[in-house]
């Protein structure tokens, strides 16, 4: 397995307010005076995880985490509002954090959705951003997310009939659920999302098991949002993502994949790379969606490579 970094504590964390009542949690952690690096989890809803300190050497870059509005410790929890949580709010965020911590640049690294939040957000500031380090490409397309919670449904079709609710748009009707009323409804919902996220990735090296205990807050929060965000496809133009991959000209990206990957196969991040200019494409034909130690060594590499 690569050697991570040391687990670091934060110097610095808070809550800040956004406006819309929200407020986002931060955290910074690190070098003071390092290279500023912040870190988009994936979800939608996930929040962000103390080991993601562990990718950046605290002798070099300046960390900082946040948990995106509605999940993690910001407020309000999307178990109670979605009010104002669309990708413009996030993308607003984060300018709003970089300029409340004082930087100027910074890099930008997420995995998943957190690869979508990052490329929007470097291509609508790209003078903000120094570099981008991405893996598990998504760019959430309609066609992506069709992917994922249909077209991928012939490689498990008995867990597909338990999942599918047969509307002709299962995302919609999953969060029309995450929005009832009556909480059972929406425990069931999650619950039965959920497990369809893990059979998805089932087949993966190291996969555990599929999950069917009781759902907690931070599983109801990442279906909400995760239904919320996709049942709309992310608020953005089909395709936008990768139409747009020429505004990153001369920011230096590496692209990390797994060929493995059934939740977001890897064509999608071969067709950001060739719309990228200068983008490095590595993808490892032994994993999947979730970390492995080829592409936590790459990621590795890239931000040694970018702290000097």
């Amino acid at each position: 397995m690569p050697e991570m970094y040391p687990m670091t504590e934060p110097d610095d964390q808070g809550l800040l307010d956004v406006g819309d009542g929200h407020r986002i949690f931060w955290e910074t952690s690190g070098n003071p005076r390092g290279k500023p690096a912040v870190v988009l989890h994936g979800g939608p809803g996930q929040g962000s995880r103390p080991g993601m300190r562990r990718m950046f050497d605290p002798a070099r870059y300046r960390v900082v985490l946040l948990d995106q509005r509605g999940c993690g410790r910001s407020v309000p929890h999307a178990t109670t509002s979605l009010r104002d949580n669309t990708t413009d709010h996030l993308v607003a965020d984060l300018e709003k954090l970089r300029e409340h911590l004082g930087i100027d640049r910074w890099l930008v690294t997420g995995g998943s959705w957190g690869t979508t939040l990052a490329l929007v957000y470097a291509e609508r500031f790209p003078e903000r951003v120094t570099e981008l380090v991405v893996s598990a490409i998504s760019t959430t397309r309609r066609s992506e997310i069709d992917w994922l919670y249909r077209g991928v449904g012939r490689f498990f079709p008995e867990e597909w009939t338990r999942f599918t609710l047969g509307t002709g748009d299962d995302v919609a009707a999953y969060a029309r659920l995450m929005a009832d009323p009556d909480p059972a409804v929406r425990d069931r919902a999650a619950a039965a999302w959920r497990r369809w996220e893990d059979v998805v990735l089932s087949l993966e090296p190291g996969a555990p098991p599929v999950r069917d205990e009781p759902v907690d807050d931070a599983t109801l929060a990442f279906v909400r949002l995760t239904t919320h965000y996709y049942a709309n496809a992310g608020w953005l133009d089909e395709g936008a993502v990768i139409r747009d991959a020429g505004r990153l000209a001369g920011i230096p990206g590496v692209l990390i994949h797994g060929r493995l990957d059934l939740s977001c196969p890897v064509t999608t991040a071969w067709e950001l790379a060739e719309a990228w200019p200068g983008a490095e494409l590595l993808v490892d034909d032994h994993s999947g969606h979730r970390a492995s130690d080829v592409k936590r060594a790459w990621t590795l590499a890239a931000l040694d490579r970018f702290a000097r």
